[in-house]
């Protein structure tokens, strides 16, 4: 493989996938899919459909299985178990997807879901590739739109107060270090609904899953008061599809 483009096609609307994107798909011959599973393989669909729309001479699809990865240590990103559990499956990743670049001839390309650049791992993995220095490739980055940009799209709204910063953060942080004091704060990879365990009474959320499909669901309202119907819409969304991807913003006093 001489080439790889790692391309951000939006949070799930096709009409997501910018121009660029598109430009350079066209470039590509081989599009490497990290499947997630049966239960999930409607993230795989989404890919091809976007893939079949814009790509019109003849190109391959590799789906590779993700390996396993052991969710059951707790902590932080600045926790040493944590991050070595994360690293040893980014290790595990780099080593499947070199395989199948030793494979390729030509051009590849990874479509990652939202922006690369935002609590994805792909960017890691490839530069794992490079560092063992058994091959060579260059590769090339497109920007994608965020679930972030999505959910405040979807709200009809603008994420901060006049001034005022943006916190981005993970639901285990949340949990672990709670609301960040006079900032805006959204959440993303989530599975606990951790904004229950967040204190006070003059908190506002607006939520959203599926954003930018055809099960886009939203939600807003004051913390306090819509908390467990967010709650339960979650868990049945999550029962009936097999998999569920959603992000929060959290404000106080609005």
């Amino acid at each position: 493989m001489r080439k790889l483009f790692v391309i951000g096609i939006g949070a799930g609307d096709p009409d997501q996938v910018t121009v660029q994107a598109i430009k350079a798909m066209r470039q590509v011959n081989v599009f490497f899919f990290i499947g997630k599973g049966a239960e999930k393989q409607e993230l795989v669909d989404v890919r091809a459909r976007i893939i079949a729309e814009h790509v019109h001479h003849p190109y391959q699809l590799v789906e590779i299985a993700d390996p396993p990865r052991d969710r059951t240590v707790p902590g932080t990103g600045a926790d040493t178990a944590y991050r070595g559990v994360v690293q040893d499956w980014h290790e595990q990743r780099a080593e499947i997807l070199e395989r199948a670049f030793a494979e390729t001839d030509g051009v590849g390309a990874i479509l990652v879901w939202g922006d690369p650049s935002l609590y994805d791992s792909t960017l890691r993995i490839v530069e794992r590739v490079l560092e063992r220095e058994r091959m060579f490739f260059d590769y090339e980055v497109i920007p994608g739109i965020t679930s972030v940009q999505a959910l405040a799209a979807s709200h009809r709204m603008v994420l901060h107060e006049i001034g005022e910063p943006v916190h981005v953060t993970t639901g285990r942080r949340l949990r672990e270090e709670g609301l960040a004091s006079g900032q805006a704060t959204v959440v993303m990879l989530d599975g606990d609904c951790s904004f229950t365990q967040v204190p006070g009474d003059d908190i506002y959320i607006w939520w959203g899953a599926y954003l930018g499909m055809p099960d886009e669901t939203i939600v807003e309202g004051p913390l306090r008061v819509v908390e467990q119907r967010i709650a339960r819409r979650r868990a049945s969304l999550r029962e009936s599809k097999g998999w569920i991807m959603d992000v929060y913003l959290l404000r106080r006093g609005h």
